[in-house]
């Protein structure tokens, strides 16, 4: 059987618009100029989850003194996060309610840190607008929305289904559209900027080890701990948390087939000129004929308040309109003129975008780029402790979906963590973490999970026929 295996993260990629104003303090850092050779915790990424989860082990009693080495394979949140669409948004009918329920949890602990901090990173608190283009896709959110409403009518309330083409208008949307679901408590940012703030705090507060542009080519395992291998030397450890998500079988390759890489398309456009802010965030499904399990995605940067304002239209997806393979590829220092082509013309015919548009075929691009996201087989992340491997976490897998995710996800590793320390035992922990609404059960690793995500499609095959996995455990 073919299996997708991940590389490392090629040397160059792509240039993100949200590198454009890279964390000066954090190009290049390496906190101590020797690799240390031992450390009580690893982690590996620097994206949403690896800041994450060395900010709880910071902010938590329990690791009080523990050495915290943070290794990446670039520069700091040069990945996923630093390549992604912006999007903070809860998908509060695709899964189950207990999913969405956290994606909202997680939106709110985002929201408030980035509050609390005073973060410059151009959030936006925004309703996400679901746009659905074909009766198909239409009816079958119409279903799953009845369905959220029967059993959890709390996290229903905040959806609003719309057709009525006046209505549509006022949400840009083009009356060509079939309906559209919207969802109260969204929110859109500059990524790169959060993480990197949390980083840089970290560090100059003494709480964690940053070491940059450190590829990890291999971890062995034994008895006695963890050896992470890297050109720069060698670093023990007995506790590994890899957040990796598209890479993860690189340094994983027994979940080759449960986390597969997947390159996406992603654009920052000049909005035209003379037109106003969008109203919320957008997500569009089935539109253009774009395949119904590919959603198209957009945000819009401010057009005064923060540095170097545009209102860039930051819009991703395309994937149907690739002319390059995207399922099991690593490499994202290629952009795909199929999809980019598909970018800057589409939302010109799905949104009403107002100001000077008459003759215009398709928007002038700031930037164009490609990230690699990491597919779940089952369509859900892995968070938890590998199998057969003590002391080695893993959290990631978010299938496209990982800014309402990976901080409360990480979350829950530094609490199994620690718990397991402090002597709980794993499983009853995890039970009363699912029980208080932190983590969902969907997403915990065990081997009956595994099993039974091996008895799906493959993510290849998914993606092939178009299946759209819901709520699968």
């Amino acid at each position: 059987m073919r299996h997708d295996h991940a590389t490392l993260p090629t040397p160059e990629s792509s240039g993100s618009f949200w590198h454009s104003e890279p964390n000066q303090f954090l190009l290049g850092h390496r906190t101590t100029k020797d690799l240390p050779v031992e450390a009580d915790i690893v982690i590996i990424g620097t994206g949403i989850t690896g800041s994450a989860v060395a900010r709880f082990f910071s902010e938590d009693e329990r690791a009080k003194g523990k050495t915290i080495v943070l290794l990446d394979a670039r520069e700091a949140c040069w990945c996923a996060t630093g390549r992604n669409g912006g999007h903070c948004q809860p998908l509060l009918f695709d899964r189950s309610a207990e999913v969405a329920a956290f994606e909202l949890k997680n939106v709110h602990a985002v929201k408030s840190y980035i509050e609390e901090h005073s973060v410059p990173c151009e959030w936006r608190s925004v309703s996400g607008c679901r746009t659905f283009w074909t009766e198909d896709v239409m009816q079958e959110a119409e279903k799953e929305i009845a369905y959220l409403t029967k059993v959890a009518p709390d996290i229903a309330e905040r959806i609003t289904v719309i057709k009525d083409k006046e209505a549509l208008k006022e949400h840009c949307v083009s009356t060509n559209c079939v309906g559209v679901a919207l969802t109260r408590g969204a929110g859109s940012l500059w990524p790169y900027k959060l993480v990197t703030s949390i980083l840089e705090k970290l560090v100059k507060d003494g709480k964690l080890n940053l070491q940059t542009t450190t590829p990890v080519t291999q971890i062995t395992s034994s008895d006695s701990g963890h050896v992470i291998h890297t050109a720069r030397g060698e670093i023990s450890s007995r506790t590994v948390i890899l957040a990796t998500n598209g890479y993860t079988s690189a340094l994983l390759p027994e979940f080759a087939d449960l986390i597969v890489p997947v390159r996406g398309e992603m654009s920052a456009l000049f909005p035209p000129k003379n037109s106003t802010i969008l109203p919320d965030s957008y997500g569009m499904v089935g539109a253009l004929g774009q395949p119904a399990n590919n959603d198209d995605y957009l945000i819009q940067r401010p057009y005064e308040g923060v540095p170097n304002p545009g209102g860039h239209l930051m819009f991703g997806g395309g994937r149907g309109s690739s002319n390059l393979p995207t399922i099991g590829v690593s490499d994202d220092s290629v952009i795909d003129e199929g999809a980019a082509a598909y970018l800057r013309g589409a939302l010109l015919k799905v949104l009403r975008l107002g100001g000077d548009i008459e003759g215009l075929k398709e928007l002038k691009a700031a930037a164009q780029w490609t990230g690699i996201m990491g597919y779940s087989r089952d369509n859900h992340p892995w968070v938890g402790k590998v199998p057969d491997k003590e002391g080695l976490w893993l959290c990631g897998g978010y299938t496209g979906h990982g800014m309402p995710n990976g901080t409360l996800c990480g979350k829950a590793i530094v609490d199994m963590v620690l718990g397991e320390e402090a002597g709980d035992n794993v499983l009853a922990l995890q039970d009363k973490m699912v029980k208080e609404g932190n983590i969902p059960k969907s997403y915990l690793i065990s081997k009956e999970r595994i099993a039974n995500a091996r008895l799906q499609p493959t993510v290849r095959v998914q993606e092939q026929e178009g299946i759209r996995l819901k709520g699968i455990v």
